[in-house]
């Protein structure tokens, strides 16, 4: 008699922890699935309809839109644009923040303090950061912190944002995202530092390695290979998602200019702008979708994520 309780316990413990589960992340996945799934699917569904001004079009044609889209100059160039944005921002990032996280970690006091003082960029808006560079610090018309410091050494003042010749406005986008994101991925790399067991330095020490360098390239950045590949994959993934600091920084009331137009900037005059081409801009959003998935692969396969360690 009471093993059966005990079983009929059980059961109903097992039943009120399911129902426990579902209360608790149904919503959110239920969330998940209307605000991201499906938009997901029906975007993907868009992308094979000519969809001019509409949501639900009947005109199927295909892959017409990929090839449209491919065959368009201006889709490439935006690829292109991605390419230049994602050489200065990726390894200048990686490496800023790795050594901020070398200095902090370092540090015997107030490493909290300048952990959240690197960090604290992290949780500024986009729009925000992007209209503080572009009316504060690279304001080309009369003033600017930038044309007052370059002022100083008799440097004419210039219109960073306009000027392409030489192209200024990468300096402004680079800095903009350098000082939104450096410190994050400081906090990634800081955990992984310490991670990393002392033993092996004291090692290293008894064996004549010398500190600096020697240590830097045989213990600290062997142990962070799995954190460095992790850093390295979401830097390129962020860059493709680049858009507010590109749109906030280089549009005004005349429009966009035609230079430095990322991906999902083009997709949004192209889906919103004035022809409402929907179906084009999910064929692009599933084009850079595709692409972003084979640069992750091939990334995560080159780093060896997921291998099992030897």
């Amino acid at each position: 008699m009471r093993a059966a309780a005990s079983r009929r316990g059980g059961v109903l413990g097992a039943q009120n922890r399911t129902l426990w589960f579902w209360v608790f992340v149904g919503p959110f996945a239920l969330g998940l699935v209307l605000f991201t799934y499906v938009p997901l699917a029906w975007s993907v569904y868009l992308s094979f309809f000519d969809a001019h001004n509409t949501v639900a079009p009947d005109d199927f044609i295909g892959f017409g839109n990929y090839t449209s889209l491919l065959r368009n100059d201006a889709f490439t160039d935006s690829l292109v644009t991605f390419a230049v944005f994602s050489a200065f921002i990726v390894p200048t990032t990686f490496v800023l923040s790795l050594a901020l996280a070398l200095m902090v970690n370092r540090l015997r006091r107030a490493q909290a303090f300048f952990r959240s003082v690197f960090f604290l960029p992290a949780a500024c808006s986009y729009v925000v950061a992007a209209l503080i560079w572009k009316l504060s610090i690279f304001n080309g018309v009369r003033f600017g912190l930038a044309n007052t410091v370059t002022g100083w050494f008799g440097a004419d003042q210039t219109a960073w944002l306009s000027t392409t010749d030489p192209p200024w406005y990468w300096l402004v986008i680079v800095t903009v995202r350098l000082w939104l994101q450096a410190g994050f991925y400081m906090i990634l790399f800081l955990a992984g530092l310490q991670r990393i067991s002392p033993v092996l330095y004291e090692a290293a020490a008894v064996d004549g390695a010398r500190p600096g360098w020697q240590v830097l390239r045989h213990i600290t950045l062997p142990q962070l290979r799995a954190t460095s590949a992790a850093v390295a994959l979401l830097l390129v993934i962020n860059a493709f998602q680049a858009f507010d600091e590109f749109y906030n920084l280089l549009s005004d009331s005349g429009g966009y200019p035609p230079y430095a137009r990322p991906p999902l900037v083009y997709l949004y005059y192209t889906a919103l702008g004035q022809e409402q081409n929907l179906g084009l801009g999910s064929a692009g959003a599933v084009i850079l979708a595709l692409i972003i998935a084979v640069v992750t692969i091939g990334q995560a396969t080159w780093f060896g994520l997921g291998r099992k360690e030897d």
